[in-house]
């Protein structure tokens, strides 16, 4: 197996002290937004393999150099990942493993399924739109299915609540501007309700929208309670229409341990908390508010699933082997973790499938390499691993 060195982004909602405290090292004073592990293009993880055939000859006292994993990879995907992952997923590993730490929210969005993003990806394609502009919604033709797991308290919105209940949220502010809105979700089925008011708010006119979400922010900031969320949310981002929009959606807190699965269609936000996050390996978001960026209203409406739904937080379950599980009906990606005692018998994680391993407490060992919070191995498929010692380790593979 070999330790990973892994690229920390400094994105503007990033927490300037859950990664370093983590990590046990000062803060910068800068965001310090996420944690990439794994072998994404825009920031692989790096690694250092003794007797690498990409390797340069060296010196015999010189040591090995680092290597991008997406190069170690592609240099042999069927040695690294096996080859029912690869006949499956394709010659690369298909999830992204991430720390991820919100200071402040993170942008409403949600993401395709895999028929919509293919479809999308070609329709940009053909039209020669670039990769890079910032109107293009589509990065690669890969869904985008995820999972956050809380290791602090974690607030985030998630999933349509029903119509009646955001209408009565709307209502209790007393702000004359939110009525119509209310109206509308007590006026139509539940489909129709939700897709005609978060129309209505993405296509209102910005600077009748502006006051609202103003008067909006005022009333939430004075009544407090229940709505103090969103008083938060327009502290941050004054007078964005994402902030009428989060009043449709649940609001969830895990606590540490907890998860939440977030599918294709449904929308979400990340308010504040670190966790460990996993997802397919894609870029496709589309945004719904709480962000500067490009937000593409009509293919938005398309994409997005006007259902009210109950956040189902995930709770782990134990195997006999101490692996606890969180299940999701995804293949790319699968996230479990295990909290080792002092003095139990290694638990073998030998497997056929590629491997992400991430301490996040206390000092266990992979095979012969201790950890520490924030440490991390790449385990190739069919290679010896195991973990003993004294901590937690998130365990990250596919399903092939």
């Amino acid at each position: 197996m070999d330790r990973l060195s892994n690229t920390v982004r400094p994105y503007a909602w990033g927490s300037t002290t859950l990664i370093p405290t983590l990590l046990g090292v000062a803060p910068t004073g800068l965001p310090q937004a996420e944690m990439w592990l794994g072998a994404h293009p825009g920031a692989p993880s790096r690694i250092t393999r003794a007797g690498s055939a990409s390797e340069a000859p060296a010196a015999p006292s010189s040591p090995p150099a680092e290597q991008a994993l997406t190069d170690v990879i592609a240099a042999d995907p069927a040695g690294e990942l096996g080859q029912p992952a690869v006949d499956k997923f394709g010659p690369r590993l298909p999830f992204l493993l991430k720390l991820l730490a919100a200071g402040a929210p993170l942008s409403l969005q949600v993401h395709p399924d895999l028929a919509q993003a293919q479809q999308g990806y070609a329709d940009e394609e053909s039209r020669s739109v670039p990769i890079d502009a910032p109107h293009r919604t589509y990065k690669d033709a890969n869904h985008k299915p995820e999972l956050i797991c809380a290791l602090t308290p974690f607030d985030g919105l998630c999933g349509f609540r029903r119509p009646v209940e955001a209408a009565e949220a709307m209502e209790g502010l007393g702000v004359d501007s939110l009525k119509p809105y209310a109206d509308l979700l007590r006026a139509h089925p539940e489909e129709a309700a939700l897709r005609e008011v978060l129309t209505a708010i993405l296509t209102a006119d910005p600077a009748q929208m502006a006051e609202t979400v103003v008067a909006t922010a005022a009333a939430a900031e004075r009544i407090g309670g229940a709505y103090a969320p969103y008083a938060r949310i327009a502290h941050h981002f004054p007078g964005d229409a994402g902030v009428l929009a989060a009043m449709l959606l649940n609001y969830v807190q895990l606590q540490p341990g907890e998860a939440l699965y977030l599918g294709a269609g449904v929308p979400h936000a990340y308010l504040e908390g670190l966790g460990v996050e996993i997802m397919a390996n894609s870029d496709n978001v589309l945004r719904c508010g709480l962000t500067p960026k490009h937000i593409d209203v009509p293919e938005l409406l398309r994409i997005v699933r006007f259902e009210a739904t109950e956040p189902g937080i995930l709770r782990p379950e134990a195997s006999p082997s101490g692996e606890e599980l969180y299940e999701t009906p995804v293949d790319e990606f699968r996230l479990s973790r295990f909290d080792l005692s002092p003095g139990a018998a290694p638990v073998d994680l030998t497997a056929a499938t590629p491997q992400i391993l991430l301490c996040t407490a206390g000092t266990p060992k992979t095979g012969e390499l201790g950890l520490k919070p924030g440490e991390s191995v790449f385990v190739p498929a069919g290679e010896k691993a195991e973990v003993s010692g004294t901590g937690t380790v998130f365990r990250a593979t596919v399903v092939a």
